[in-house]
């Protein structure tokens, strides 16, 4: 009711039509029970339907008020023996709107008080000899008008509750797309860290090396710009296929995929650590077998991110690295024999991005100089997701 325009608007045309037909009723003696001698249509009566006008005009802001105004407008109206009877239908409205706007029990509670006043004001115009059959009509229109108020009250308030509730699942996936684009701009941000980071550090540990003999031993030199162009590769093709998860052009079909780094290149890791002037010691444990690739990206990026903080801030010349295969879990532990003094600003960036790739798979990292000397990165990754590792 109400959706082209104003509610106010339609309630107070409608308010109109019902006051001019009720006056037109009147006017033309339409309605059931015309007596003779009835009052003719006066001043009161155009007094009266105002007030009917009026009342149903207001009939949203003040329902209980509205309804009221009515039966007390249709008693009189009774009571002065004005011709025509529609005015019956005027609290009806006001039964219905109570009910929509209120609920059933405010329904009942303005139905009964109108049927009753509907039927002793009928009855001071027809007397007792007609009123017996009357009530019965009256009785069932307001019920009518109250349950259809209801009803449509009822309707509007699930209608109401749908509406939030699906406002909310909206909010709430867009929340959630909000925070899986942010992981995701973490989880490139880390890997452009690691590669880039990496493949920096070596880069200046095998330039310095090559200015360093550039001039005594060619061949050394020559190697070492091999190698500098060698992880120069590398690392462009990962930063490369990082670049492309961005790509909103990719052909149709294809998936992005993070750079394929894993375990299984962790000797090329160990040879480019030992080319930058590193002595590592790998030492296995357990039966080494495939292993999930979350976990396996994570280990790799884990010892490639160690591995270049010894190179960027150790001073160090050995590393001993140890992996142990657990039947639920994989321990990685590396030390080097680093000064203290340098290991204590090996902090920043590279360890929590190590300790959040350890985190997201529910496992932990911790990175402290060893009592003995050195600085020690261990991690422990559970292989199967939920299976946490006691702190």
């Amino acid at each position: 009711m109400g959706r082209g325009g104003s509610p106010a608007v339609f309630d107070a045309c409608l308010g109109a039509c019902v006051a001019a037909g009720v006056l037109a009723a009147a006017v033309a003696q339409v309605g059931p029970g015309v007596v003779e001698g009835a009052r003719p249509v006066d001043a009161g009566a155009v007094a009266l339907a105002a007030v009917t006008a009026a009342a149903l005009a207001v009939r949203r802001r003040y329902p209980l008020a509205a309804l009221v105004a009515l039966d007390l407008v249709s008693l009189v109206w009774f009571a002065c023996a004005y011709p025509g009877r529609l005015i019956v239908l005027a609290p009806l409205i006001g039964c219905y709107t109570l009910a929509a706007l209120k609920g059933w029990r405010w329904g009942v509670a303005g139905a009964a008080p109108t049927a009753l006043i509907e039927i002793i004001a009928i009855r001071v115009v027809l007397g007792d000899t007609e009123t017996a059959g009357v009530v019965p009509i009256v009785v069932l229109l307001a019920a009518t008008a109250g349950s259809a108020g209801a009803a449509v009250g009822y309707h509007r308030a699930v209608l109401a509750a749908t509406r939030a509730r699906l406002a909310r699942e909206i909010r709430s996936r867009e929340e959630r797309a909000r925070l899986l684009a942010a992981e995701e701009r973490l989880r490139i941000a880390r890997e452009l860290h690691d590669v880039v980071g990496h493949a920096m550090a070596t880069i200046s540990v095998q330039a310095g090396v090559g200015l360093h003999v550039l001039g005594q031993r060619p061949g050394q030199a020559r190697e070492a710009l091999t190698a500098i162009k060698r992880i120069s590769d590398d690392g462009l093709t990962d930063v490369k296929t990082i670049l492309g998860i961005l790509r909103a052009d990719g052909p149709a079909g294809e998936e992005p995929r993070a750079p394929r780094s894993g375990l299984d290149r962790l000797a090329d890791l160990i040879g480019t650590a030992e080319a930058g002037g590193l002595r590592v010691e790998l030492d296995v444990a357990g039966d080494a077998r495939p292993l999930p690739a979350p976990v396996d990206l994570a280990a790799y990026r884990i010892i490639q991110e160690a591995l270049t903080n010894v190179l960027r801030h150790a001073g160090a010349h050995t590393v001993r690295m140890t992996l142990e295969h657990g039947p639920s879990r994989l321990l990685i532990r590396i030390r080097d024999d680093g000064a203290t003094t340098a290991a204590d600003v090996r902090g920043g960036h590279g360890i929590d991005g190590m300790r959040e790739r350890a985190l997201a798979l529910s496992g932990r990292l911790t990175a402290a100089p060893h009592p003995d000397g050195g600085f020690e990165v261990c991690a422990v990754l559970p292989l199967r997701p939920g299976d946490g590792v006691p702190p």
